[in-house]
């Protein structure tokens, strides 16, 4: 028995283990996997048009009687600024040259939208078990409409002072997301890249501030890291990292190899793939331009001029330009199927906890 269990009592799955929501490298099959394992698989929607959220979870619940979880951005939307757009462009021209890319064709805008009446509506309809919101919370309307089908609602927390925001306008659970995470930080009361706190210490210090169920994420990748965000006082992880290689994401050949050759000092904090600051292992054009690029454009325009050269290089076989989010610890992840690498983190994990109790 888990020895905690007020994250388990509000989401109701066997095992406190929550997938980290992976846009753009994950669907309805990884969600799937998790689920059968016995945690909360997690469906990224800020990258998914309203029909095809809609058409995911439905495979999902085809597959699966689970809670699921659906995340959303909050971001509020920047309009693109033509001309920072041309600069970033000619920054990168050396690239369009060197793979033969016209710089001039056109391009599709990056998408990654947020939490809007749309996608509220799909809420309603679909009525998930678990709504989940990165760089805050939406506007209160609709997250009145999404609190009223019943879905418990999480969302992340960089520093104690957006846990304890969250806690006030509505969330039911804090995910404390520690600088070790991987992919963007959902800091929405901060801007500081240089004041994020570590798992280790944000965890107790959220803990602390907050009366509803905190899940620590950042670093957490093996029983050890779950028992450990357990002794600091959570009572649920999220794990995104870990789950990276297991055969039901969908992360390239190319991309899988250069995960799989990562060490402990291979990942940084970058602005320069989207325009707001994330987590990943670094790639050519991270080494290159930035990590931090104060000419990048603003969240998500940075990644519309990358597009192009990022599709030539995968051509090649090349991960160049291709985001690589991933977390501090992504050298314990494991080539295992999903559902069986979630079995073994939870026996692993409660194991470790009995022992520690003594």
């Amino acid at each position: 028995m888990w020895p905690d269990r007020r994250f388990l009592d509000v989401v109701k799955t066997e095992h406190p283990i929550v997938l980290a929501p992976m846009a753009g490298v994950m669907d309805a099959d990884l969600v799937i996997a998790v689920a059968e394992g016995g945690g909360l698989g997690s469906l990224p929607c800020a990258m998914l048009s309203a029909e095809k959220a809609r058409e995911q979870v439905n495979i999902i619940r085809q597959r699966v009687s689970a809670p699921i979880n659906v995340n959303f951005f909050c971001h509020t939307p920047v309009e693109a600024d033509a001309a920072r757009e041309a600069g970033w462009k000619q920054r990168l021209d050396s690239y369009y040259q060197e793979y033969g890319v016209d710089p001039a064709a056109p391009v599709t805008a990056a998408n990654r939208a947020p939490f809007d009446a749309a996608m509220c509506a799909v809420v309603e309809e679909l009525k998930p078990e678990i709504v989940s919101f990165h760089f805050g919370l939406p506007e209160p309307t609709l997250l009145a409409r999404v609190k009223a089908t019943g879905a418990v609602v999480m969302a992340s927390a960089t520093v104690v002072r957006e846990a304890v925001w969250l806690e006030r306008n509505g969330a039911d659970i804090i995910i404390a997301q520690g600088a070790e995470a991987g992919g963007h930080r959902g800091m929405f009361l901060t801007d500081k890249l240089a004041e994020q706190v570590g798992t280790l210490a944000l965890v107790p210090l959220v803990v602390a501030e907050v009366t509803v169920p905190v899940s620590a994420a950042g670093g957490i990748a093996d029983a050890r890291g779950i028992a450990a965000a357990f002794a600091l006082g959570a009572s649920g992880v999220q794990i995104g990292s870990a789950y990276l290689r297991c055969p039901e994401s969908k992360v390239s050949g190319p991309a899988r190899a250069a995960l799989a050759a990562a060490s402990d000092e291979s990942t940084v904090i970058t602005n320069v793939m989207t325009g707001r600051l994330a987590r990943g292992v670094a790639n050519r054009v991270m080494r290159e331009v930035g990590p931090i690029a104060p000419e990048a454009p603003a969240f998500p325009h940075a990644a519309t001029a990358l597009g192009p050269l990022k599709a030539a290089a995968e051509k090649h076989g090349k991960v160049d330009f291709t985001n690589l989010w991933a977390g501090q610890a992504l050298p314990l992840g494991r080539e295992i199927p999903a559902a069986d690498l979630t079995r073994t983190l939870a026996e692993q994990a409660l194991a470790r906890l009995a022992t520690i109790a003594g």
